[in-house]
């Protein structure tokens, strides 16, 4: 599973649907057209919010906003505690229910995110990140060790004031 050749697949595929090449069929601007390699792209709004256009640009108006609220709340969770990239990846998706451009994002996320996946699994990263965490923790192991034998252990609760 290369990067590298699913570009080149999906390339391909993109060459033979359209004459643009940019793999859409349909209205690139709406996002009512398919792609050659992921399905629908574009709106998911309801079809009698999509009829009326002052009523769909206020719909994804408010999307925009509330996925907005989303992504910054994450953001704010980066560096506290909290669920930072799982929030950010839920504004993303929320994002995604309307605008194309979000939809492209998170298909390219879930594309790397699953190649990272197989990457994981493969039995020789896989027996090198055990025996690099083997080693770690017995770095870790020996430096407490040592911190012990100098200065002891003493409980919390058994501090002298």
């Amino acid at each position: 599973m290369n990067a590298e050749s699913d570009e080149r697949q999906e390339a391909a595929g993109v060459a033979a649907t359209g004459p643009t090449g940019d793999g859409m069929t349909g209205d690139a601007m709406t996002g009512t057209g398919a792609t050659a390699v992921g399905g629908q792209l574009g709106s998911k709004a309801p079809q009698f919010i999509k009829a009326s256009k002052p009523l769909h640009l206020s719909w994804q108006v408010g999307v925009f906003l509330v996925g907005l609220a989303v992504v910054a709340g994450g953001v704010i969770m980066l560096p506290l505690p909290g669920p930072g990239w799982l929030v950010i990846f839920a504004g993303m998706a929320i994002w995604a229910t309307e605008f194309v451009w979000a939809q492209l994002v998170l298909r390219w996320t879930k594309r790397k995110v699953t190649e990272a996946a197989h990457r994981a699994l493969d039995p020789r990263v896989r027996r090198r990140n055990i025996i690099l965490t083997a080693i770690g923790l017995a770095i870790i192991a020996g430096g407490v060790a040592v911190y012990i034998a100098n200065y002891g252990l003493m409980m919390p609760w058994h501090v002298a004031r």
